[in-house]
């Protein structure tokens, strides 16, 4: 299959052709542990995410996102964060879960096998474990 820069009617049309031109990179929902010390976690969880860009993914954290304008502490806030997530993790074609599965991971996790969602499991060091 050839990609023309021009559209049906001979037209030059460059987006379409930049857009197809460019390799698929799915999305892949990163989950790994955030409460506790969240500084340390938050660094990790950055590091998780370049992890899942050097293997060709784009990676969707809302752990790294909710918290910026939402408050992990007050439980309202916390379980509108978690529900914006779930429908997150909905959009990605699988789950990765680093480190050790937290509470809220749990709940992430849960939710992907019941929409039979490949979930790989990684230690701290991005090795890929079995569970």
């Amino acid at each position: 299959m050839t990609i023309s820069k021009f559209n049906q009617e001979g037209y030059y049309d460059p987006t379409p052709y930049e857009a197809l031109k460019k390799k698929y990179l799915p999305l892949v929902y990163i989950a790994s542990p955030f409460s506790g010390d969240m500084e340390r976690n938050i660094k990790k969880a950055q590091g998780y995410c370049r992890f899942a860009i050097s293997k060709g993914y784009i990676p969707i954290a809302p752990h790294l996102h909710y918290p910026q304008f939402l408050d992990d502490k007050d439980m309202d806030e916390r379980e509108l964060g978690l529900r914006f997530a779930l429908i997150l993790l909905g959009k990605c074609e699988e789950l990765w879960a680093f480190d050790r599965v937290s509470k809220g991971m749990a709940e992430e996790i849960a939710k992907a096998k019941r929409r039979n969602m490949p979930i790989r499991y990684f230690n701290s060091r991005c090795e890929e474990v079995s569970k």
